[in-house]
């Protein structure tokens, strides 16, 4: 199996080794292709960093995946054509949804796909939504199976999309959100298509590193995630058998996708 990854973080490295742990610790011989968009680097060198770990996204190579993941940003708080990449970025979404690809978008990489496809606006919190959060199982999906009614969850964003607009989309199914009613899983039923608005990715420290980088950045105190301990680097409710799961589920159908 190949899987693209058009990755859009800002920590590049540790986001590809988090994917790659997620992923082939189910199937050890899965082929990863890690993307950064060309636009982004339009009128500056791709640092040397960036080009060591992946590749320009070129739609010809995406067309090669059995599946491709888009991952989030951090750039909630722009516009969507604020964003320099987003031209680009929906060049690829029209594709996928061209050669049916099955494809998972995680937080603003959903939030920009569903802007694109269905016109969704993508509404500024009032703070961080930071931290490990209880979901709840909504409407059930094989993406969800094993998964117990309520679980734990890692949510990172300053944005949510509007939900009015979302239960307005016949094709778009609520799966799961936070018991506070926040996104979690959205399915499209006309396309193989996923809308995590979770970091099901990260890893215990994530959100450590997270708040760190941010402190660095901007200086002050950044939004401090809730359930989770900053001094160690741990959750308090584990997440771990939530992410095995979810991705392990996602495989499979991706499989089942490429069987059809």
């Amino acid at each position: 199996m190949r899987i693209g990854i058009v990755n859009l973080m800002h920590d590049k490295v540790a986001t590809q080794a988090r994917f790659a742990q997620r992923l082939q610790q189910w199937q050890p011989a899965i082929e990863l292709t890690y993307f950064y968009p060309v636009d982004h680097y339009r009128n500056r060198p791709v640092p040397a960093s960036v080009a060591a770990i992946s590749q320009p996204l070129d739609l010809a190579t995406v067309a090669t995946m059995d599946a491709v993941i888009v991952t989030g940003a951090p750039v909630e708080r722009l516009d969507f054509e604020a964003v320099t990449y987003y031209q680009e970025l929906t060049r690829l979404f029209d594709f996928l949804a061209q050669r049916h690809l099955p494809t998972l978008f995680v937080c603003w990489g959903a939030m920009a796909a569903l802007h694109h496809f269905f016109g969704i606006e993508k509404l500024s919190l009032t703070h961080k939504y930071f931290g490990g959060y209880s979901q709840r199982i909504q409407q059930p999906t094989p993406l969800l199976a094993d998964l117990p009614r309520h679980f734990i969850a890692p949510h990172a964003r300053y944005a949510e999309v509007n939900h009015d607009q979302v239960n307005q989309v016949a094709a778009l199914a609520v799966n799961a959100t936070t018991t506070t009613d926040e996104l979690f899983l959205l399915t499209q039923q006309d396309q193989p298509f996923s809308y995590l608005f979770a970091h099901l990715e990260y890893d215990g420290p994530a959100l450590q590193q997270e708040f760190i980088r941010e402190q660095a950045a901007w200086g002050g105190l950044p939004a401090q995630p809730v359930n989770y301990d900053l001094a160690t680097g741990q959750p308090l409710f584990s997440w771990e058998t939530t992410s095995q799961r979810f991705f392990k589920n996602w495989l499979t159908q991706v499989q089942i996708t490429e069987e059809i």
